[in-house]
């Protein structure tokens, strides 16, 4: 990993929207993390941001030597209604800073930042397996893994798994 010179986190802005499509799109370029295919214009983040955060989820950034190295955000599990008090949550790290600690800083603070909005009782991460990385970064977290699809995702000419992890937050029962 790069020397982090005291990496900081803060809610992202529309302005972070052409670090975070560069970030996003090499993962859909290179890997099978995401099923997205096709590379993602930064006005397209630009709307994803937007909702999200107008819907008061947070979307996290990270940056190291003044530069975005990674982005985290929490989504909507489902749009049922009876699901608002759940959702999944998503990490992306430049890929030089992967497996130096950042992506576990970030993700924690997510975690915590849900937490102190008290507006999340289940956050689900889900992963394309294998993936040993991300799945030793949500059981460091407290995830337990809860549910493993076989070949419901198709990319790259080959099948992949899905599996489900799953942290239960101190929301209390809803009044």
């Amino acid at each position: 990993m790069p020397a982090s010179d005291n990496p900081q986190i803060r809610l992202a802005k529309l302005a972070d929207s052409g670090a975070i499509a560069r970030i996003y799109n090499n993962y859909i370029l290179k890997t099978t993390i995401t099923f997205e295919e096709a590379p993602i214009a930064r006005q397209v983040f630009e709307e994803r941001l937007a909702a999200l955060l107008s819907a008061g989820f947070p979307w996290l950034i990270v940056e190291s030597g003044g530069k975005v190295a990674g982005f985290a955000y929490a989504s909507p599990w489902k749009d049922r209604h009876g699901y608002r008090f759940s959702v999944e949550t998503s990490i992306y790290l430049e890929p030089a800073y992967l497996g130096g600690g950042l992506g576990t800083l970030l993700y924690r603070t997510l975690m915590d930042e849900l937490r102190q909005r008290g507006m999340v009782h289940s956050v689900i991460g889900g992963i394309a397996l294998p993936n040993e990385a991300s799945v030793r970064l949500h059981e460091k977290l407290g995830f337990r893994k809860v549910a493993h699809f076989s070949e419901v995702g198709f990319k790259f000419d080959r099948w992949i798994d899905v599996g489900y992890w799953q942290l239960a937050l101190t929301l209390s029962t809803p009044g």
